[in-house]
């Protein structure tokens, strides 16, 4: 699986190219750069703490239970763009997150240093065990996607590939698309899925909530 916002979009998450999204208000430079975190780590700070309290007061939704539900007969695997834990708290068990993870904080000095984060904030004055500021744990454009490569193995393991709510407009991750072997079953649940994406790809041009469920029915009975 490969699952975009789309997928959380249901639950209340709004898309970053929302018109009236939640990052409307904010240039990308103003938040999600590194330059954006020497420049003024306070409106980062609290940018993401906005973002945090909205994921934790979201709820999984028809999509994120169906693809949990898919565990009981299939070897599940999700790549995930999303940075919230709306598939965890479903209930599926694999999941690796490309852009991070929202509710965890990691050092500015040493990204292996990573910790859950109790409540909805990260306050200025928190310290890693290094002794620098903690900083939410995502991956800011310009920054490496240290998963990437990971994801990669597992896309190319995939007896099937199911895309989820997504534009394909982000890289590197779109790029996950090429590495889904030949022979794989290839789906694509989206409203503006396009026909010419791929003519390996059966196009479902619904919503995840509606699309991710019929799709779940049919391959458990075909299971």
């Amino acid at each position: 699986m490969f699952t975009g916002s789309g997928v959380s979009a249901e639950s209340g998450l709004k898309t970053f190219r929302d018109s009236d999204g939640l990052w409307e208000n904010y240039r990308i430079e103003e938040v999600a750069t590194p330059q954006a975190w020497e420049h003024d780590r306070t409106k980062v700070l609290e940018f993401y703490n906005l973002r945090r309290k909205q994921v934790l007061d979201a709820r999984p939704n028809a999509a994120h239970h169906a693809l949990a539900k898919l565990e009981e007969k299939y070897d599940v695997q999700i790549v995930t763009q999303n940075i919230d834990d709306l598939h965890e708290r479903a209930g599926s068990k694999k999941v690796l997150h490309l852009h991070g993870e929202i509710r965890k904080s990691r050092s500015s000095v040493d990204p292996k240093l990573v910790y859950e984060i109790e409540g909805t904030e990260i306050r200025e004055g928190e310290k890693c065990s290094k002794g620098s500021q903690l900083r939410p744990h995502i991956v800011w454009f310009g920054e490496m996607v240290p998963e990437l490569e990971r994801a990669v193995m597992m896309v190319s393991r995939a007896d099937i590939f199911i895309i989820i709510g997504t534009s394909l407009q982000v890289y590197p991750a779109a790029s996950l698309i090429n590495y889904a072997p030949p022979e794989s079953e290839k789906y694509f649940i989206d409203p503006r899925a396009s026909e010419n994406l791929n003519s390996e790809f059966v196009i479902i041009n619904e919503k995840a909530g509606t699309g991710v469920p019929a799709l779940t029915e049919k391959l458990m009975e075909e299971a």
